[in-house]
């Protein structure tokens, strides 16, 4: 047995809850395998809450949607540049001894994401994205500022995003990873529903103070 969270969209100030679901977990790294862990995640959790539409955001999912919605392949634009939020993230790092590495960006996100720099160049001291400088903390705020960003340029992504109301992400293991696209899912969804979103992305100031005042 394994355990993973489903995080809910919440209509208030705190924009999600995140419910830790325990479920069957099949090894292996095929997906088959990985869809056997997100089938049973699932059926577990609507047996308690079966009113609800959940939604599987990562490339291992079994919905189109939770693909695309993968921050490996949910593209942005800015600065002249089109690129993933994974890469986006990666090169955003501001090392001890190097950073930030922003021809990340001309890489596919796997490539970014395994690129020796990252793991060579010391603590991580800081986060920059296009001349913007964002803190360390809270631990989630560059990453998920990125991931809201980029969703809301999606236009077919964003709508049918809000057919749902709770997202996991198999990938994700609480034990080891901080941020997660479930997780900024679902604060994209409370955003929305709440009339709060235009708000919230007229800068990461103004992002950081409506979802992280609780």
């Amino acid at each position: 047995m394994a355990m993973r969270p489903v995080f809910e969209v919440s209509l208030d100030k705190k924009l999600f809850v995140q419910k830790n679901i325990e479920f069957q977990w099949y090894s292996g790294f095929a997906l088959s395998q990985k869809r056997k862990c997100i089938q049973s995640l699932h059926q577990n959790y609507l047996a308690s809450y079966p009113n609800k539409n959940i939604l599987e955001i990562s490339s291992k999912s079994e919905n189109e949607l939770g693909v695309k919605l993968s921050a490996f392949n949910l593209m942005m634009n800015f600065g002249g540049k089109t690129f993933s939020v994974e890469t986006a993230y990666q090169g955003g790092k501001i090392f001890e001894y190097g950073g930030p590495y922003t021809d990340l960006l001309d890489k596919p996100s796997i490539a970014a994401k395994k690129d020796t720099r990252l793991k060579n160049s010391g603590k991580i001291t800081g986060l920059s994205f296009f001349g913007k400088n964002f803190p360390l903390n809270p631990v989630t705020f560059f990453y998920n500022w990125l991931y809201i960003n980029a969703l809301n340029q999606n236009e077919d992504l964003r709508e049918e995003i809000l057919n749902y109301d709770a997202f996991t992400d198999i990938v994700f293991n609480p034990q080891k990873s901080l941020n997660c696209q479930a997780a900024a899912a679902a604060i994209y969804v409370s955003l929305k529903k709440q009339n709060l979103l235009h708000s919230a992305l007229e800068s990461p100031q103004t992002f950081l103070k409506i979802v992280y005042s609780k």
